[in-house]
Order: structure tokens, then sequence, then C-alpha cells
């Protein structure tokens, strides 16, 4: 595949992808994802993602070789520009853009997180990650919540956001649609995570850093739990807590 080669920072392409890589919120009216780093964009490949450019620095020439085949075009970019794209040390040179994935109706069946206006990306990203990988199969992200596909968000995710079927801009009507048992996290309510079996599939609801579970969605709760810190300290991190229950309903499903 002949690369197309962009020299200028003022040329149209290159400004697109600026506005995606710089601006978070940018993805929703360009209906395009940025991806950058080989551990992502190999994610991304693996899970069956077709990029629709492959945007390469010149120092990585081998990237053409490498990626190009799973590509509808390529574009290559000074080291320079490359660098006023790139948000990581040791990307290689390496992005890709994909088409944001068209929005699909909520499975009420399926293992949920459910997160409630999270205001941090690498929260949002690392419960992303815990998800993937305790088998949760869907997030619900109530309206207020990071933008999921912001890149912040996608390198916090660490290549969970491609094995999820994410839902943006939810409200509480959406949640009530899941029929799987709803769990919220409280500080003075409910069994400890440790100390029982927790339902599965289930759907877990993670709140807002600092003021919690919003009172409409906790009202919509079939259980609660809270989580031992016997150290002392006021509280978890949002993504640490959702980080041990969701793995406390990994365990009760495979019984390990």
């Amino acid at each position: 595949m002949p690369a197309l080669v962009i020299t200028s920072r003022d040329n149209p392409r290159y400004k697109t992808l600026r506005k995606l890589v710089q601006d978070a919120n940018s993805y929703r009216s360009l209906q395009r994802v940025w991806v950058e780093g080989d551990h992502l964009c190999d994610a991304a490949l693996s899970r069956g993602w077709q990029p629709q450019e492959l945007i390469l620095a010149e120092s990585n020439a081998e990237g053409l070789t490498r990626y190009a085949a799973h590509a509808q075009r390529a574009v290559l970019l000074p080291d320079r520009l490359f660098a006023e794209l790139s948000a990581l040390p040791s990307s290689r040179g390496v992005g890709m853009v994909f088409a944001l994935p068209a929005a699909q109706g909520v499975d009420p069946d399926a293992p949920t997180v459910v997160l409630d206006r999270l205001q941090d990306a690498g929260n949002v990203g690392s419960i992303l990650r815990s998800a993937s990988a305790f088998g949760f199969r869907q997030v619900l992200a109530i309206k207020g919540t990071a933008a999921l596909w912001a890149p912040k968000v996608v390198r916090a995710g660490m290549g969970a956001h491609f094995a999820l079927a994410l839902h943006e801009l939810a409200d509480e009507g959406l949640v009530q649609q899941l029929r799987v048992p709803l769990l919220a996290t409280s500080s003075h309510q409910g069994d400890f995570v440790h100390a029982r079996a927790w339902p599965w599939p289930c759907a877990w609801l993670m709140g807002h850093e600092g003021q919690g579970v919003s009172p409409a969605l906790m009202a919509q709760a079939q259980a609660f739990a809270r989580i031992a810190q016997p150290g002392g300290e006021e509280s978890l991190n949002v993504a640490a807590a959702a980080a041990i229950c969701l793995h406390a309903s990994a365990v009760a499903r495979t019984g390990d």
C-alpha cells in the first residue's frame, strides 16, 4: 500500500488528527477513535477491529510491513509532526484511527459495570480494564462520566475498550433496563465484599469520586457491599474499589 506523506502541520488531514488526539470529546463529532502505540494497536487488531488509517512516523518505516495490510490507508509523518500528536514517550511512532463503534441496545442480562459520573480519566480506564479482566461485557456510563473514548481513557484501559460494549451518556432509565441484580458499594451498609458470595451475572455501580453514587441510582440497588479497610483509611480510590468488587464477582462465578 503506498503511504500518503504529509509534511505540513497545516494539512487538513493532519489538523483533523491533531483535534482527535488533543480534544477529549472530538471523537463524538468526528465519529473516529485514536489509538496509539504497538500494544493498543495490536489489542484492537486481535479483536477484529479494522483501522481506517494507519499513522506512522518516518522513523518507523517497518510499521508499514507490520500493519499496512490491516488498514484502509496509511499516512506517513515526519517524526516532528508525529511527536506533536503523541502523548507517549515510547509509542514507537505508530497510531491508528478507527471508526467509532455504532450505538447498540443495552443487553439486559449481561454482566455490567455502571459508572456514575466518574471524572478522572485514569479511574475510568482502570475500571474498564478490570471489567474486561473479570468477565464483564458491558459498561454503562452515566452522563457526566469522563468520555470513554478520550485518548487518556483509552490509554488507561490498556486494550479493554475493544472487548467491551460501551454505552455513553446513559441515564437512570437505561440502568432500569438491566435484569441482573444491581449492586452498590457503601461505607455504612451491606455485607463485606469478602464475607459472602455475590450473584453472577450482576451489575456493579461505581460512583463519583467525591459525591459517590447518586440517590436515584442507590434507590435501584438490590444489595450493598462494604470493603473492609483495617488500615483505617477513610476510603479507597474508586478504581481500587471497583477492582475488589469485580474480582469478588469473578471468584463467585468460577468457584475459585
